[in-house]
């Protein structure tokens, strides 16, 4: 059970279930919104960054080394390190990777945090600007120009503040306003204000590089795949998606109720099947919809899928 909105270029609800209304936090789903001031600042040109970097700027990777590499690069050519992130070290969420650590008994560092290119954003605004180094604090320029440009975007003041399993704050909106500002993004422009050149250069970014917003295997980078770069998709965590569809200038969020991260990767493929920019039929599709459970004998014992009222 969750709720879901989906957003026209105005903000207007085209169809929700569940409530609108409904407050949640968005986790990592709305990483694009705390790029936009990395961005919007000047701050990606100044330090000349390319859409590989806004793309892992936006990500939740899986730690494979076209991730960390990527990184630490860019670490590196701020004239900085993996002790100057402050999202904490985290397990490597790519199979591989991970195994062949555990074979060469290498403990995961900050690097390896799934938000490390987040952090690594957060580092360069912070930089650009003169800030300090503790730039998870709420009160630290780069955490005040998130929550102004959060509320801004998604026109809703915001309704609580948390800590995100990174460190760096998260704040609380409706579905409606998640929804909203995600097709912000989707009818941003390049030839608008700075505020949509800055959405548009990070929307593209993430339909040039699903594979950094993400990684392989991950529904993020292959549904997006899957419906040939029509949509951008990112998760966050205890089951909210997000999707946006510069195209047809839809923005999407959901967040299933209990937290199911296989519930809302349902959830919004069945979405992106009914808007019509991902085939039902595509092998991709059926990784998370309508995918069969079985028995230790292959005998069938359920279907993962979506309610009726999706489809």
């Amino acid at each position: 059970m969750g709720h879901a909105v989906i957003c026209d270029g105005n903000g207007d609800i085209m169809e929700s279930w569940g409530d609108p209304q409904a407050v949640f936090y968005p986790r990592s789903s709305c990483k694009m919104i705390q790029a936009l001031p990395l961005v919007e600042s000047g701050a990606a040109d100044a330090y000349n960054l390319t859409d590989a970097h806004l793309a892992l700027a936006c990500a939740s990777h899986d730690g494979a080394p076209v991730h960390t590499d990527k990184v630490s690069r860019w670490l590196s050519d701020l004239g900085l390190g993996e002790p100057d992130l402050l999202c904490g070290p985290q397990t490597v969420r790519e199979r591989e990777t991970r195994h062949q650590m555990i074979r060469n008994s290498e403990t995961p560092c900050q690097i390896h945090n799934t938000c490390s290119g987040k952090h690594a954003g957060f580092l360069t605004l912070g930089k650009h600007i003169g800030a300090g180094a503790d730039y998870v604090a709420l009160d630290h320029p780069v955490q005040q120009a998130f929550k102004r440009t959060f509320e801004e975007v998604t026109q809703h003041n915001i309704l609580g503040t948390g800590i995100d399993g990174c460190s760096a704050p998260n704040f609380a909106t409706t579905t409606h306003a998640l929804a909203r500002a995600m097709a912000s993004f989707a009818a941003a422009r390049d030839a608008g204000s700075s505020r949509e050149r800055a959405a548009a250069r990070l929307t593209r970014a993430m339909r040039s590089y699903p594979e950094l917003v993400a990684g392989e295997g991950s529904p993020c980078t292959e549904l997006a795949r899957a419906t040939g770069g029509q949509a951008v998709l990112k998760f966050g965590a205890d089951g909210v998606y997000i999707a946006i569809l510069p195209e047809r200038k839809i923005g999407i969020a959901l967040k299933i109720t209990d937290g199911s991260e296989t519930a809302s990767q349902c959830a919004i493929a069945a979405l992106l099947v009914r808007l019509g920019v991902l085939a039902y039929d595509h092998p991709i599709t059926h990784r998370w919809l309508d995918v069969p459970i079985l028995s230790r004998r292959g005998l069938l014992a359920g279907e993962i899928r979506a309610a009726n009222a999706l489809r």
